[in-house]
């Protein structure tokens, strides 16, 4: 009697995915549907590491407890290959245990991250530079081993998964390497299930061993690909979603568009929440908001423009609101394209000679050190029923 092997049937990416974010559902309540997307091709991405270049952290914040930042490690812990949980981990310990504990690179963990760079804490470099170096595939953190004066340099690796919680805000090197999750407190008509680590521990480790089965089925194609950036995605927001993408279109099924829309939002987001420099956030403000298409604009429209934008810090530095003095002082500190200091020029109105300041002498800056504008996101993507339309440019093209 003959026997025969039945082969084993593939593994469909996409309905497992499905299944990591339906678990992810049952106990985490995340602040939109991007999120659960993010959090979902987070979880695989883990588990192919050395396919990608870089690998994007991972932070749950918020800015108050209670907000279900820990649950969503929790749940995370159960999904990732071989996790570490590192509260209060010393950098010299996260960069040694990723040289390999029992062979096995892990996964971070990091719980209560605002203990490490909050307000109370100081600064971390250490650690900080952990973080940052181990984003990029290859990078090693250097250390002197050995007693006395028999000591030689060592180099460690530091390429790993992180994924961290906390309160308040991280240092934007971080953030800048990272997906962000903004979580809020539930709502009273938010619920979940419990989490009960004997009962449901052994679910989310039966879908990381599935994860980790699929992971080996795609690899070598993953390691191959060049996910297609949604417009207006460039930079280290590419490095942070290149990973996740590559992940979205090796399951294929819906997560392709998913992910993609996921993008577009959650970067739009990191971008509206990131603390720039304050000379980074006038260039973007003159161009967004007052110029918005003008070729020219005198100091006065300029002044009442920016002070009146709402959430703006414009209305009140220090007390007072930006003047014409202060405005020349910090454009001066940027280059026209022709390399001179951008200066109020005059120019001619009908309310007779003013001075102001003109697009061309602004394009070049606006170009180097301002974020692109992101394509609008289809309105199927959001959850607002209606956005305000946008203003109308404040002024038109004067002619001389």
């Amino acid at each position: 009697m003959t026997s025969t092997n039945t082969p084993t049937p593939p593994i469909d990416g996409a309905a497992l995915l499905d299944e990591v974010e339906a678990f992810h559902r049952r106990f985490n309540i995340f602040p939109s549907e991007a999120a659960y997307v993010a959090v979902t091709l987070w979880d695989a991405h883990a588990h192919l590491l050395d396919s990608f270049d870089s690998t994007p952290r991972i932070a749950f914040l918020s800015p108050e407890p209670g907000s279900g930042k820990s649950r969503a490690l929790e749940i995370v812990e159960t999904l990732v290959p071989n996790s570490m949980a590192a509260v209060a981990a010393s950098a010299s310990a996260l960069f040694r245990s990723v040289s390999g504990i029992d062979g096995e690179r892990p996964t971070i963990v990091f719980d209560e991250i605002d203990t490490v760079f909050g307000p109370k804490a100081g600064e971390n470099e250490q650690l900080r530079g952990f973080l940052n170096a181990g984003h990029r595939r290859g990078r090693l953190m250097y250390r002197c081993v050995g007693d006395g004066a028999n000591q030689t340099v060592q180099g460690f690796p530091s390429y790993a998964a992180v994924a961290m919680a906390g309160l308040g805000s991280l240092p934007d090197t971080i953030l800048t390497r990272s997906v962000i999750i903004r979580m809020r407190k539930r709502a009273p008509n938010e619920t979940v299930e419990p989490y009960r680590e004997r009962l449901n521990e052994h679910e989310g480790h039966a879908l990381r061993d599935r994860l980790a089965a699929w992971a080996d089925t795609v690899r070598d194609r993953i390691a191959g690909a060049w996910p297609t950036m949604p417009e207006g995605v460039t930079d280290r927001p590419a490095d942070v979603w290149e990973p996740l993408l590559a992940v979205a279109d090796a399951a294929g099924g819906a997560w392709p568009e998913r992910a993609r829309l996921a993008c577009v939002e959650l970067v739009r987001a990191a971008q509206d929440n990131s603390e720039t420099s304050l000379g980074v956030r006038l260039l973007t403000d003159l161009r967004d908001h007052v110029f918005n298409g003008a070729d020219r604009a005198p100091t006065a429209v300029i002044l009442d423009r920016l002070n009146s934008l709402e959430d703006a810090p414009w209305g009140d530095l220090n007390g007072r609101p930006l003047d014409s003095r202060r405005l020349s002082r910090m454009l001066k500190e940027y280059m026209r394209a022709d390399n001179k200091p951008i200066q109020a020029r005059n120019m001619r109105t009908a309310s007779g000679l003013l001075k102001g300041y003109y697009a061309a002498d602004l394009r070049d800056a606006w170009m180097r050190y301002c974020p692109p504008p992101l394509p609008p996101l289809p309105e199927s993507a959001t959850s607002a029923t209606s956005a305000a339309p946008d203003a109308e440019p404040l002024l038109t093209s004067v002619n001389a």
